[in-house]
Formats: structure tokens, sequence, C-alpha cells
């Protein structure tokens, strides 16, 4: 005998991401963090349910479970400052130009830790760019000497305390990277 109700819900399930998928009508990036091609679930025929002809091969796991729940989405870093992953030098350096009009007047604690965050973005992505970690040696080395000077600690009291390191190493890399306006743009 047939469960009715699971293959209705599989049925739903599939005609409601179909609806989605053609609403968005644009195509999933891949995740770059974890380095697999992207890949979409299978749908059932929209007839389905209606002629009861087509069965779907397999059904979801758990009772809510989704056709494509079986795999792990990254984790979000635990680290509210730590760097993100797969972002290009242009896009770290504009974040980080973002910065460049905010101060410690409205919330300096956020302020901080913004600027630390988006110094280790740039470094991830200088020394994962395409030309490589020495075309940008100077940036690089200015980030290595902060985060010596952090000792991995990204608190607020630490950041606080060496806030004239943080400002000065973001600026300079400001001024180093417009006057290399190539690896940016």
């Amino acid at each position: 005998m047939i469960h009715k109700k699971p293959v209705r819900r599989a049925a739903l399930v599939a005609a409601a991401l179909a609806a989605l998928a053609v609403s968005c009508g644009t195509t999933p990036e891949p995740d770059a963090a974890a380095g697999a091609p992207a890949t979409t679930a299978p749908t059932a025929p929209a007839t389905t349910e209606a002629t009861g002809s087509a069965e779907p091969t397999s059904a979801p796991a758990g009772s809510d479970a989704l056709p494509d729940d079986s795999t792990p989405s990254p984790a979000p870093p635990a680290d509210p400052s730590a760097p993100g992953t797969g972002e290009k030098v242009r896009d770290a350096f504009a974040t980080l130009q973002a910065t460049l009009n905010d101060t410690c007047a409205t919330d300096c604690e956020y302020f901080l830790t913004r600027v630390n965050k988006e110094l280790q973005e740039l470094d991830w992505a200088m020394k994962n760019d395409p030309k490589g970690p020495g075309h940008f040696p100077e940036p690089i080395q200015k980030i290595e000497e902060l985060n010596k000077t952090l000792a991995g600690d990204s608190s607020y009291k630490n950041l606080k305390e060496h806030q004239k390191e943080l400002i000065g190493t973001r600026d300079f890399i400001n001024t180093w990277m417009q006057d290399h306006p190539d690896d940016y743009r």
C-alpha cells in the first residue's frame, strides 16, 4: 500500500521549489567555500499528484526535510571579526574603504571590530588572489605586523588599546591600493 501523505508532501515541496526556481530566474552560484559545484534538487513532474503515474525515487529523510537537506551548509564563523571566504581583492578593498569616513564617535566597538574584520578579509583575498601574495607585499606585511601587535585578541578592549595601529594599517593600505589601481579594478 502506498502512503499518500509522504508522496503528496514531496510533490508539494517539489512544486514549490520549481515555482521558486522559475520566479527567481537565476541559477544558484556554486558554494566557493565547499569547492563543489552547485546542484539542484530533482523535481517531480507537476502532474504527479493528479495522475499518480510518477513517484519520487527517494523520499526526504524526515517529515520536514527538503530534497537537498543532505548537503550541509557551512557554519557561520564563531567570531564576528573572522574573515569570510572567497572574496576578491577589489571587493574586500571596497568594504575596507567604506570605513574611511567612520570613527569611534557613535559606536566605537562596532567601528574597530569592523575595520579589523575588513583588514583580515583583505589579507585573505590578497593571499588567495590569482596574482599571488607576492603581488601585494606591503599590505600583507602591514597586516601581519598588526596581527602580531593584536596577538590574536580581537576583543574590543584590545582593539581600542591598539586603535592607532589598526587605523594606521587601514590608512596605509588605502594609500597603497590607490597607488596600484590595477589591483582593485
